[in-house]
């Protein structure tokens, strides 16, 4: 099994994964490859089979995390995919074990990563961390766990961050969508499908992109990829929910 490392050096010329042949998302493609290029300055990993499908792992210091936690000196999962017919092949296993001899080199205390206690679009499956040996370190309302695998008896007991703990989403009336350029399909989603969907029903729609470091960890929801909420009260993490044909469905379900 080959494996690639992303770098600046490299990145140009190789694809990340997601929305590969996806012309609709080539801005959001190219977004999410600016993005990566930025991270790597702080010791960011984008890890991926060498071949064309989805199969890969992204990780960095917590400390530099676009997230709402409190880690330090952990390694925090992002992004970790494998699909299709690279299901069952060992890649996750495979690829965790990359972070994991990522996190002893650096003389990490372990890895965390954010999943949801039941599965969240856009989110790493909890019960496949949990069978790796990955335990609930915290929990925050709607629904998200922070996992964490230790790696020292001296490491810190990583939390969510208080303003990820009140429970509390935004006071506007309508749809309030929170993104970031940590994914190449959210761009078009958010930004055209959304606002045609919450035009389509009249629904006041206030959209929020965060833009710099310290937006997303000082974030009242996790998930800072994508999360919608109405009338202050979490929806969802699934980006589908921009779409027309889909919205009704996802807000009945939530």
């Amino acid at each position: 099994m080959a494996y690639i490392h992303l770098s600046p050096e490299n990145i140009a010329d190789e694809h990340i994964c997601c929305a590969i042949s996806d012309s609709k998302c080539a801005a959001g493609y190219q977004a999410k490859k600016a993005w990566l290029t930025e991270q790597f300055a702080h010791g960011y990993e984008f890890v991926k089979l060498d071949e064309r499908g989805k199969v890969f792992i992204e990780f960095g210091p917590a400390e530099h995390g676009w997230a709402p936690i409190s880690a330090p000196n952990y390694l925090l999962i992002n992004c970790f995919w494998v699909s299709g017919k690279f299901k069952g092949q060992g890649h996750g296993k495979a690829l965790l074990d990359v972070a994991l001899k990522t996190a002893r080199d650096q003389g990490r205390d372990g890895l965390v990563t954010i999943v949801g206690k039941k599965k969240f679009h856009f989110m790493g499956e909890g019960k496949w961390f949990k069978r790796q040996g990955f335990e609930v370190a915290a929990s925050s309302p709607w629904g998200f766990e922070l996992l964490a695998l230790k790696l020292s008896e001296n490491a810190v007991e990583p939390n969510f961050l208080p303003a990820a703990l009140t429970g509390k989403g935004p006071e506007e009336k309508g749809l309030v969508a929170y993104y970031s350029a940590r994914c190449p399909f959210t761009e078009l989603y958010v930004n055209h499908s959304l606002r045609e969907t919450a035009e389509k029903r009249g629904l006041p729609l206030k959209i929020v992109k965060f833009e710099r470091l310290e937006q997303a960890q000082a974030a009242a929801c996790p998930a800072t990829i994508f999360a919608l909420f109405k009338d202050g009260a979490f929806i969802t993490t699934d980006v589908s929910v921009c779409m027309d044909s889909r919205f009704d469905k996802v807000l009945a379900k939530a």
